[in-house]
C-alpha cells in the first residue's frame, strides 16, 4: 500500500531571498539534522542570465531502524538524489528527491516548493509532499513502512526549525536583507568587473531564464489551501501525520465533491472519530454527505420550523459550553413524554440505542452516573465549569431548557393526519442501495416498448470507484411480461452473449469516483431491453508499473476494496410525454425557419 504525506502551507515571515540563503546553509552537512550525514554536488548549471540555478546532489541519510532490520538490509545509511531548481526571477524553488538505495524494492518520492506568499511579497510559503511505496523488502514490508513514516513525520517540523535557526543566525550577524535578483546586463553596467570574475568553466550554461522545462512536478498551487498557522490557531495542535490526513481529505473533497464541502472543523471530527485512519474517515464522511443529500438535511435546516407542540413538550435545548468550548446540549429524558410526542408529531419508530450494536469508539464516550456521584471529583466538574452546571444537577446556573410534561391525548394525530408521513416515507424509498463486487456487477433492466422514450438516472457513489454503462438488447435472455419501465435486478445477458452481436453499448462507459453524484438521461432510438450496469473500476495494468505522481499516489492511497456501494434512482419518461415537452421548442424553431427566405433561422437585432 502506498503511504502518502502532504503538509499544510508553512509560512516564513521573511523575504524569499533571505530564506534561500538560510536554506543553502544546510549543505553540505547540517549539525541540526543528525540523520543528515552529508552531501556532494553531482551536477550544477545556470541559465545564461543567471536567473535559474539547477543543482543535483547526492545526500546520505543515517538509517534509524532496529539493529536486526539494518543487519538484514546490510546498510547503515541510504542515498537520496535531490534536484533543486531555483528561479531568482520568479522567486521559486522546486525540490525533487528520490531514493537511490533499494530503488527496485522501495520507491520514495518527495516534492517541496518555496514560493512568495500570495498576499505578502515579504513572506515565503513552503509546501511538502511525499509518497512511500514498499514493493518487497525481505518480508519486513509492514514493519519498514511504519518505521519509515514515523521517522519521516518526526523530522518534518524539524526542517522548519532548522530554517528558522539559520534565519535567526543571519539576522544576529547583521544580514537581514538580501537584494532581489536583477538582470545580468544591469549588474554588469553597475560593476563591469563582475563579468571577469565569473568562472564559466565550472558551470554548464542552459538556455533562457524560464524554468518551466527545468522545474520538477510540485504541489499544486490551485485552490484554497490550509496553512499551519491557521490549523494551530483555529483547529488546535495536530501532529504532522494528523495535519497530512486533514489536508489530503480536504483536497479529495475539493476534487470530487460537487456540492459545498464541510468546514475544516467538521472534516476533523470525522478523522478523529476514526483515529485519523484516512480511508475509514473518508468512507464515513461520504456516507454522511450522501445521507444529507438523500434526506435533504441542508434544506430542512433552512426551511423547517419545529411545531409549537414540540417546542412546548420537548425537554431539550442548548446550554452554554463545556470547558473545551464545545456547545452543551441537555436532554431531560425523565421529564419527556416520548411516546406521546411520537404519536403527536406522527413519527412511528423510536430509535433505541442498544449497547452491543454501538461502535466501540462511540461507547467509550458515554459517561453514566447514578445517584449523586456526578457532583464530586470525576463527575460533571471535570467537564463543565461550576458556573454553568444546571441547578437541577446541583449547580447554581438557571437552565432554560423546558421541563416537558405529558402530551394530552387530544393532540394525538388521527389516521388521516398520517398521509404526509406516508408520503415522506415513500420519498425515502425512492432511492435504492446496491453493492458492487469485483466480477459481479449490479444491473437493472428496463423494458422499453416504444422509441423516443427517455431513461433518466441519478446515483451517488458511496464507496469505491465504479464504471457506469448503458446497454441495449433486442430481447432478454429469459423474457417475462412486465409493465414498461419495470425494474428487474440481476444478470441480463447470458454468458454466451457477445457484445456487438447480441447486445450493444448505447452510452459510453463512465468512470465514477467515490463521493461523486451522477445524473444523466438517454433517449431510446428503438424498443427492447435496456440495461443499467455498475461494475467495479479497475485501473489499467500499466499504471501499477510506472512511478506514481502526485495524482497517482492519491488514487492509489484511496483505492477501494473489492466491494463498492452506491445509491441509485431511475425513471422512464414515455415518448408522448417527451414529445409534448419538446413542442414549445420545436414550434419556436419552425417559426424561425418560416421567417427566413433562405430556410435558415435568423435572429432580429434590437
Amino acid at each position: 500500500m502506498v503511504q502518502k504525506y502532504q503538509s499544510p502551507v508553512r509560512v516564513y515571515k521573511h523575504p524569499f531571498e533571505l530564506v534561500m540563503v538560510a536554506y543553502e546553509k544546510r549543505f553540505p552537512t547540517c549539525p541540526q539534522i543528525p540523520v543528515f550525514l552529508g552531501s556532494e554536488v553531482l551536477r550544477e548549471s545556470r541559465s545564461a542570465d543567471g536567473a535559474v540555478h539547477v543543482v543535483e546532489r547526492s545526500c546520505r541519510l543515517r538509517v534509524e531502524a532496529p539493529r536486526l532490520l539494518r543487519k538484514i538490509a546490510g546498510v547503515e545509511h541510504v542515498v537520496f538524489v535531490q534536484r533543486n531548481v531555483l528561479n531568482w526571477k520568479e522567486r521559486t524553488l522546486f525540490i525533487e528527491a528520490h531514493n537511490e538505495t533499494f530503488a527496485s524494492r522501495v520507491v520514495v518520492k518527495e516534492n517541496c516548493s518555496y514560493r512568495v506568499h500570495p498576499e505578502n511579497e515579504d513572506w515565503t510559503c513552503f509546501e511538502q509532499s511525499a509518497s512511500l511505496d514498499i514493493r518487497s523488502f525481505f518480508g519486513f514490508e509492514s514493519a519498514l513502512e511504519k518505521i519509515a513514516m514515523r521517522q519521516y513525520t518526526a523530522n518534518v517540523k524539524r526542517g522548519k526549525e532548522v530554517i528558522e535557526h539559520y534565519l535567526n543566525e543571519l539576522i544576529s550577524q547583521g544580514t537581514s536583507h538580501i537584494p532581489r535578483w536583477t538582470p545580468a546586463l544591469a549588474r554588469e553596467e553597475d560593476d563591469p568587473s563582475q563579468a571577469e570574475q565569473r568562472e564559466p568553466d565550472s558551470l554548464e550554461v542552459c538556455g533562457p531564464s524560464s524554468a518551466q522545462d527545468l522545474a520538477p512536478e510540485s504541489v499544486s498551487t490551485d485552490g484554497d489551501k490550509l496553512d499551519a498557522d491557521y490549523i494551530e490557531r483555529c483547529l488546535g495542535h495536530l501532529t504532522p501525520m494528523q495535519e497530512s490526513c486533514l489536508v489530503q481529505l480536504r483536497r479529495w473533497l475539493q476534487e470530487t465533491h460537487k456540492g459545498k464541502i464541510p468546514k475544516d472543523e467538521h472534516i476533523l471530527r470525522f478523522l478523529r472519530a476514526r483515529d485519523f485512519h484516512l480511508d475509514r474517515a473518508r468512507e464515513m464522511l461520504c456516507q454522511s454527505l450522501s445521507w444529507r443529500k438523500q434526506h435533504q438535511v441542508d434544506l430542512l435546516l433552512e426551511t423547517w420550523r419545529p411545531p409549537a407542540l414540540l417546542e412546548e413538550f420537548y425537554a431539550g435545548g442548548w446550554h452554554y459550553q463545556d470547558i473545551d468550548g464545545r456547545p452543551l446540549y441537555i436532554l431531560r429524558l425523565g421529564h419527556m413524554d416520548t411516546k406521546g410526542l411520537m404519536k403527536a408529531v406522527g413519527e412511528e419508530v423510536l430509535l433505541q440505542h442498544i449497547s452491543p450494536f454501538i461502535n466501540e469508539n462511540t461507547r467509550q464516550k458515554f459517561l453514566i452516573y447514578s445517584g449523586s456521584n456526578y457532583q464530586g471529583p470525576g463527575g460533571l466538574v471535570d467537564y463543565l465549569d461550576k458556573d454553568v452546571i444546571p441547578d437541577f444537577l446541583g449547580g447554581e446556573c438557571l437552565c432554560n431548557v423546558p421541563e416537558g410534561g405529558l402530551v394530552p391525548k387530544s393532540l394525538y394525530l388521527m389516521e388521516e393526519d398520517q398521509e404526509d408521513e406516508d408520503q415522506l416515507r415513500q420519498w425515502r424509498e425512492t432511492y435504492h442501495s446496491a453493492s458492487v463486487l469485483r466480477g459481479a456487477p449490479h444491473e437493472v433492466t428496463v423494458e422499453i416498448l416504444e422509441r423516443e422514450s427517455v431513461i433518466t438516472w441519478d446515483f451517488d457513489i458511496l464507496r469505491g470507484d465504479v464504471v457506469f454503462s448503458l446497454y441495449h438488447a433486442k430481447q432478454a435472455s429469459t423474457p417475462s411480461p412486465r409493465e414498461p419501465g419495470a425494474r428487474a435486478d440481476g444478470q441480463l445477458t447470458d454468458r454466451g452473449w457477445a457484445l456487438g452481436a447480441d447486445f450493444s453499448c448505447v452510452e459510453a462507459p463512465l468512470i465514477c469516483r467515490e463521493g461523486e453524484s451522477i445524473q444523466g438521461s438517454h433517449v431510446t432510438r428503438r424498443p427492447g431491453i435496456y440495461l443499467l450496469q455498475w461494475r467495479v473500476h479497475s485501473p489499467p495494468a500499466h499504471v501499477a508499473c510506472s512511478l506514481p505522481g502526485v495524482d497517482d499516489v492519491l488514487t492509489a492511497l484511496h483505492s477501494p476494496g473489492p466491494r463498492c456501494k452506491l445509491l441509485y434512482y431511475y425513471e422512464v419518461l414515455a415518448s408522448e410525454d417527451f414529445r409534448s415537452s419538446k413542442e414549445p421548442y420545436a414550434s419556436l424553431f419552425e417559426s424561425l425557419l418560416s421567417s427566413s427566405p433562405s430556410g435558415k433561422p435568423q435572429l432580429k437585432q434590437a
